[in-house]
């Protein structure tokens, strides 16, 4: 068995140091049986040992911009070209999609060298007939790398539960919504828009992270079917409130205000199946790697992902399983949407059985909301949003709403609220109008069968 990880080739030691620059778990519990001498070169050596010491003082991963403060202080100029090369090269594999594999091996091998040096050091216990002694050291091998977190110890975590940072959340635009998830959706938790095709799910969500950037949060947004450029234009729009074909008009004003917007926002378009979720992974790593930490991760929409399996439903639910993943993995809220079927849209209410494809959607998603805009809807710019799951709160609940399309600005109401009262009445006024429509319609045909 070898010493060094030179057996494995180069790619292989760059690929472990990007999954120790980029997964904090790997990292932790890497940590303690990782040497940098398994490295073949210096460089890869130097970088190693100043994860590892970083990690020792600050418990998380360095950032890109720490390795450059660092890397001021090697005064040897031909290593630090190598580490900086080092360093690029690594950057590279961040969208790798065998780095679970390197992560694997990776432990493996330093689990071994640890049982190796164990057996070693057990040869002189064993001449001295310290028999008690060898199996200390057997036994500690064997636990070498194990994961550290053992969970929530009940009895002794009673403070802990009732803190605020037990369900950290990230509020949406919208009291109601809030209220009714107690605040918003938190760590780990996928939120979920269930619309027909062109009733503004796409709005909707931008509402939702352009609520976030407001509040001075960093927010992706994945995007499987407009262009970032385009995606982009509509964010100023719900931003300023300028309606979208305006926006040329009012550059200026629009630089303005979001020269004053404390957060981020990075959007990232992929073709529509040509992406999967540890593809959205890859990239919220490299997003990290910068310091561009998530606060809430937007997919627009998980439907447009490419996922595994040969069933449509059963890909369907896979995708949003290992979405609902990567929201726990990072530990923030990750938003998507979801197609209801053509039988929707003329519905005054989308239940869960007109969520197309897969029902496995509603039961892996922790909060699911519907949008229903009927013809007289889309004339009086008003919709009903109905709460179909929440793991927060009551759901089966409907709640009307103001969309306009042109500039993006949706408000949901509780129903008994001003708002939500004033919205009836132009839905009300909707309908009085679509039966105007049509009886000034029959009215044209019945005059033409006169003629």
């Amino acid at each position: 068995m070898t010493d060094r990880l030179s057996s494995y080739g180069y790619a292989f030691q760059i690929k472990v140091i990007t999954s120790l620059l980029t997964d904090k778990s790997f990292l932790e519990q890497i940590s303690d049986i990782m040497v940098s001498s398994y490295f073949e070169s210096d460089a890869n050596s130097w970088i190693i040992d100043t994860i590892l010491e970083y990690h020792k003082e600050y418990k998380s991963s360095p950032t890109l911009e720490v390795m450059k403060v660092k890397l001021e202080k090697v005064d040897h100029d031909v290593l630090k070209e190598q580490i900086i090369q080092h360093l690029k090269d690594a950057w590279k594999f961040t969208e790798s999609e065998d780095l679970a594999y390197i992560k694997d091996q990776a432990l493996d091998f330093c689990k071994n060298q640890e049982i190796k040096r164990a057996i070693l050091a057990s040869v002189e216990l064993l001449k001295n007939g310290d028999y008690e002694g060898i199996k200390a050291k057997v036994d500690g091998a064997l636990k070498a790398g194990a994961d550290k977190d053992i969970g929530h110890d009940y009895m002794i975590s009673i403070d802990e539960r009732y803190t605020e940072a037990v369900r950290h959340v990230q509020a949406t635009p919208w009291e109601v919504i809030n209220e009714l998830t107690d605040g918003g959706l938190g760590k780990g938790e996928l939120g979920v828009m269930v619309a027909p095709a062109g009733i503004g799910k796409s709005w909707a969500l931008m509402n939702v992270g352009a609520n976030a950037v407001k509040k001075g949060k960093t927010v992706l947004h994945y995007t499987l079917e407009l262009n970032e450029a385009y995606v982009g234009l509509r964010y100023d729009s719900v931003i300023t409130g300028i309606a979208n074909q305006n926006l040329k008009h009012y550059q200026e004003d629009i630089k303005d205000q979001l020269s004053k917007l404390k957060g981020e926002l990075i959007i990232k378009h992929y073709p529509t199946k040509t992406v999967s979720v540890m593809g959205i992974r890859s990239h919220v790593e490299k997003c990290i790697m910068q310091g561009k930490s998530p606060d809430v991760i937007i997919v627009d929409y998980a439907d447009l992902l490419r996922g595994h399996g040969q069933e449509k439903r059963h890909e369907l639910e896979g995708i949003y399983e290992d979405l609902r993943g990567m929201a726990g993995e990072y530990e923030i809220p990750v938003w998507t949407a979801s197609q209801a079927n053509r039988s929707a849209l003329e519905e005054d209410i989308i239940d869960a059985s007109k969520i197309s494809e897969s029902y496995g959607k509603v039961m892996v998603a922790d909060f699911v909301l519907s949008l229903s805009r009927k013809v007289q809807d889309k004339l009086s710019g008003t919709g009903r949003w109905h709460v179909i799951k929440n793991r927060f709160g009551p759901d089966g609940i409907t709640l009307p709403s103001k969309m306009n399309t042109s500039n993006g600005q949706f408000h949901i109401y509780a129903e008994t609220s001003v708002g939500g009262k004033e919205t009836q009445k132009q839905m009300d006024g909707g309908n009085e109008l679509t039966r105007k429509l049509l009886a000034r319609k029959f009215q044209e045909i019945s005059n033409e069968g006169f003629e």
